[in-house]
């Protein structure tokens, strides 16, 4: 065998002789008792989880406690849990808690050789004559991953091949992150409420909208997106999902974090199992019947569908307020004509439901019959009567020019300018182009070939419907002063 073999091999080879000793987390100070609960002990268990990627976990346990003082330890919480958020209480019973400790030096190979520096361990080492792995004694004296130190037969040496053994495992090792908690409990046998906050949940909500041939209808199917990346499985849980921006304050690390991938994603729900209500200033969605959420499982459940839902399609020619501020000429020519879907959110409109944040894709069929994607874009949270716009892309057919045609200083800061923009429609059908002219400071509209509508105190536009195969100009004169 090669001497020089890294230590990065070595490890996946780790064993541990006496895995009899992980059988208790170690006992409290002072505690009269030991005990132990696991998931095997929750009688409910719901999870509330926020689009800001944490939940809330509450789950009701039956314990089997002794009366008086005792170490009760709780397993199967998150990895990710916040645990200065924790709290338990007894329900109907009497508990005080005297200490709180959460135990999160998880086992595992690198672990398992830190805790050994200093100490015996075997190494076994196959032989390539005999077909047997043959044992040397060796003192670890530095754990480094790649470089392991030890002292073997009174010399020194490292990346030493061969595979590690244990006589234990050291009693401050545990396999899973733990809660222990000293308390003092009033009843051989309690019924417990422990509530805590997690990171490694979250969730989203993705949209699929279905437009007809003259979009002007769609069908609408939104989907809630979960994971659980908590550490932790949850089964048969009360879901709800929380959407809105809650206020939390960042940068807190007292953790660590044990993150994981994804599975695949799970089979979808019937249709509308979610109901929705107003919470404080958010929007909550509980699902109707209990869930597993379970560890490293990524879930699809639906959360509304909608049918013939109008639309309203609209090209935009978008300008730029330094335009008027100097003397340029011809601006732009070909420029690309923006693309939108304006949804009202209404009860009308077979929707009115408050739609959490999320990407809305979009789809169309084509002659054929076979649904083809045109365009996506991200909502934010809308309220039920609002107004949802999605830019759907830059329309291909219908492109636009714009110059300036004269220019004058009329002091500092002042200007008068002429402008001509020509839009050219080269599709079968015409197109309604809605120009959006965003001026900034003082300005007024001095002529124009078009009517014009001022959105707001920086902002005028003009719509012009284009002929098929045609073209519109439009001519405008603008006086402005922007300091």
């Amino acid at each position: 065998m090669n001497p020089e073999l890294p230590m990065k091999r070595l490890l996946p080879a780790l064993s541990v002789v006496a895995m009899s000793a992980l059988t208790t987390v170690g006992t409290a100070q002072n505690a009269g008792t030991n005990k132990i609960s696991t998931s095997k002990d929750r009688k409910e268990v719901s999870v509330t989880i926020y689009n800001q990627g944490f939940g809330l976990v509450r789950e009701v346990r039956d314990l089997d406690i002794a009366a008086g003082r005792v170490s009760l330890e709780l397993r199967d919480v998150a990895s990710q849990i916040q645990p200065e958020t924790v709290s338990i209480k007894s329900l109907g019973g009497k508990l005080d808690v005297l200490e709180q400790n959460y135990r999160y030096d998880i086992l595992s190979p690198q672990k398992l050789l830190e805790k050994y520096v200093g100490k015996k361990v075997k190494v076994y080492r196959y032989n390539d004559k005999t077909g047997k792995d043959d044992a040397v004694d060796a003192e670890v004296l530095s754990a480094d991953m790649y470089n392991t130190v030890l002292k073997i037969n009174g010399e020194i040496t490292y990346n030493y091949p061969g595979r590690f053994a244990f006589p234990e495992v050291p009693a401050n090792l545990i396999n899973k992150p733990t809660l222990v908690w000293l308390v003092d409990s009033g009843a051989a046998k309690q019924k417990v409420e422990v509530t805590y906050l997690t990171r490694g949940f979250s969730w989203k909500a993705d949209y699929v909208l279905v437009i007809d041939d003259a979009d002007k209808l769609a069908d609408l199917q939104g989907w809630v997106t979960l994971n659980n990346n908590t550490g932790a499985s949850y089964e048969n849980a009360k879901l709800k999902l929380v959407a809105g921006d809650v206020q939390k304050i960042s940068g807190y690390d007292a953790a660590p974090s044990y993150y994981a991938p994804s599975a695949p994603m799970g089979g979808a729900y019937a249709k509308k199992p979610f109901s929705e209500e107003g919470f404080f200033e958010y929007h909550l969605y509980t699902l109707q019947k209990p869930t597993d959420v379970l560890q490293n499982e990524q879930k699809q459940v639906t959360l509304l569908e909608g049918q013939g839902i109008k639309v309203d399609k609209k090209l935009i020619f978008h300008g730029a307020a330094y335009y008027y501020r100097g003397n340029y000429g011809q601006v732009v020519s070909n420029q690309k004509v923006g693309v939108y879907l304006d949804i009202e959110n209404k009860e009308a409109n077979h929707l009115g439901i408050p739609l959490p944040k999320g990407i809305v894709r979009v789809y169309k069929a084509d002659k054929s019959g076979a649904k083809q994607f045109v365009g996506e874009d991200r909502i934010d949270h809308t309220p039920r009567d609002e107004k949802v716009r999605i830019k759907m892309g830059e329309a291909f057919d219908v492109v636009g020019d714009r110059k300036q045609m004269s220019w004058k200083s009329l002091g500092s800061c002042n200007s008068e300018s002429e402008w001509e923009i020509s839009l050219r429609n080269h599709k079968d059908t015409p197109e309604t182009v809605e120009m959006f002219e965003p001026v900034g400071g003082d300005w007024e509209i001095v002529s124009s070939s078009h009517p014009t509508v001022k959105k707001d105190a920086h902002t005028f536009t003009i719509t012009v419907t284009v002929a098929k195969k045609g073209e519109a100009k439009i001519k405008y004169r603008v006086r402005t002063r922007w300091c």
